[in-house]
């Protein structure tokens, strides 16, 4: 289980939140690449931030990112639909850990694409969609998220 954070227009919230069916769309165009609407990663407990790169939008590493929240004529949200402010996305994204070591077996980690990660997280091991690690508590994700 975890939560995924969008970066959308400010407008098109502040907009279209009243109007009936607003959020059926908003949801159907997540995946769209040519819409607005840009899918920031996913935040699942125990595991390094799933930062999403989106290569034809120029958008390959966190900061890149950065300069994304940084626009004034966006907002972050989550899935739930609550906004994010920049310093709450970014420790979300950079100050991740567990207390305890991830205590899986090589099968596991084998099972689940992963390997040991810093800060006794699991991370997502190259390939399979993981472009890279970042040089900190995330990794670089491609394609769909779910």
């Amino acid at each position: 289980m975890g939560t995924n954070y969008y970066s959308v227009p400010r407008d098109l919230l502040d907009s279209h939140v009243p109007a009936e069916g607003f959020w059926d769309t908003f949801w159907s165009k997540r995946d769209d690449p040519e819409s607005d609407i840009l899918h920031v990663g996913k935040s699942s407990s125990g595991w390094c931030f799933s930062l999403h790169i989106i290569p034809e939008r120029g958008i390959t590493t966190l900061g890149a990112w950065v300069a994304v929240f940084g626009d004034p004529e966006r907002v972050i949200i989550d899935e739930y639909r609550d906004e994010v402010d920049m310093e709450e996305m970014l420790r979300i994204i950079t100050c991740r850990s567990r207390r305890e070591p991830c205590n899986w077996g090589p099968e596991k980690y084998d099972q689940n694409y992963a390997e040991p990660g810093p800060n006794n997280l699991a991370r997502h091991a190259v390939g399979r969609g993981c472009v890279a690690h970042g040089p900190g508590t995330w990794d670089l994700i491609s394609g769909v998220f779910s």
